[in-house]
Order: structure tokens, then C-alpha cells, then sequence
């Protein structure tokens, strides 16, 4: 799933010919444990209650939290959606923006803001 992560990633940003793939790649290992190791949600009830939240915010490498997102079976980031990264009306923009799609629980922007 690491290696997935970054293929996406680096698919991403070359297409976007924007974005910042360093932070996907290089914590792509760790994300993948977090996610299918460690942390309790649920992608078909993404506002479960007692859901562990998953915060990026180091927001200029969001293609990592929109890789694990579609890997993970979450509907609304679909590969459509990562193919659209950093493009107008995407729900993959280039930081995270909370209610863009599920499973984003917080806005953030560059260097955390």
C-alpha cells in the first residue's frame, strides 16, 4: 500500500505539474501502518462517533491523506478525484479542506496553518 500511495502521489503532482510530492513519499510507510494498523475508522460511516482523527497538518502534502483516502475504500475520493488534484472545483485541492470529502477532518494550510 506504501508504494501505492506513492505512485499516486507522483501521478498526481506530475500531472497538476503542481503540489509537493516529498511528504507522500517519504511518510508513505508510516501513514500505511497508522492506517490499516492503528487507527479505528470506518469509510462507509466516514462520522462514526468514536473514529480516531486523522490530522495532516503539514497541508502542502495532502496527496498523502487523498492516496490513503481512495486506498482505504473511502467513496468520495475516487481516482477521478486524484486525477483532478489542485484543479478548480476538485475535492483535492492543494491543502485539505474540511467538508471537501469525507474522512478530511480538518483544514489545513502551509507549515500547519
Amino acid at each position: 500500500m506504501a508504494n501505492a500511495v506513492r505512485a499516486l502521489s507522483m501521478d498526481a503532482v506530475e500531472k497538476a505539474n503542481s503540489g509537493h510530492p516529498g511528504m507522500p513519499m517519504g511518510f508513505a510507510d508510516v501513514a500505511t501502518v497508522l492506517w490499516t494498523e492503528l487507527l479505528r475508522h470506518n469509510p462507509d460511516v466516514p462520522q462514526w462517533p468514536n473514529r480516531d482523527r486523522f490530522i495532516l497538518s503539514v497541508g502542502h502534502g495532502s496527496m498523502l491523506l487523498y492516496s490513503l483516502l481512495h486506498l482505504t475504500g473511502y467513496a468520495d475520493m475516487t481516482i477521478e478525484e486524484l486525477q483532478r488534484f489542485r484543479q478548480l472545483g476538485s475535492k483535492t485541492c492543494g491543502h485539505p479542506e474540511y467538508g471537501h470529502a469525507a474522512g478530511i477532518e480538518t483544514t489545513t494550510g502551509p507549515l500547519g496553518q
